[in-house]
């Protein structure tokens, strides 16, 4: 008796699937958990029409996976102040809950704890590289720091090379200037 799988069977495919089965497995144990029906030509034309709408909303969901891996990859590090012990040993470990909030926050969409996978396992203090599985063939991903809680944050000064470039670029547009009027 061919059949059109409803959902994922164990042993037998996927959802979608037209196969082989056998009446009573079909009646006795497919039907009633409404696994499968029965192939007809009703039932294949619908099969068709949902396919067809199963692929649009995976181009769209795989979509929404790769600009918010472009989101992730974007970021530069995740910062995480722990309670840790001599030599930089941490009270417990960081899970992928306490990462995947963390990214919630920064990102501002949520995020299952069950795709973050630290590449590491995070018990001391530094850096370590996190990975983010957003689709089967979209993953992205960021550095988390993990820092001693109540130690000073590493603040990175950028402005002031862009202030001593800025100050160059004046000196020598002045020095420009000049030479014109001495002449």
């Amino acid at each position: 008796m061919k059949i059109i799988l409803q959902q994922n069977v164990q042993k037998l495919g996927k959802a979608g699937d037209i196969v082989e089965s056998s009446d009573g497995f079909f009646r006795n144990f497919l039907q009633p958990r409404k696994l499968a029906v029965v192939a007809t030509t009703g039932t294949l034309k619908k099969r068709e029409e949902d396919l067809e709408t199963l692929k649009k909303k995976a181009a769209a969901s795989h979509q929404v996976s790769i600009d918010l891996a472009e989101k992730i990859n974007g970021l530069e590090t995740i910062v995480l102040t722990v309670k840790a012990g001599e030599g930089g040993k941490l009270y417990g470990k960081i899970t992928n809950k306490e990462i995947a909030q963390a990214l919630e926050k920064l990102v501002g969409v949520e995020i299952d704890k069950r795709i973050v996978r630290p590449v590491d396992e995070i018990s001391a203090l530094g850096i370590y590289r996190v990975i983010v599985k957003l689709a089967p063939e979209v993953q992205a991903e960021i550095s988390v720091e993990v820092l001693k809680e109540g130690a000073p944050l590493k603040v990175k000064k950028e402005e002031e090379p862009v202030a001593a470039e800025a100050e160059q670029d004046q000196d020598s547009e002045e020095a420009a200037v000049e030479e014109p009027s001495a002449v």
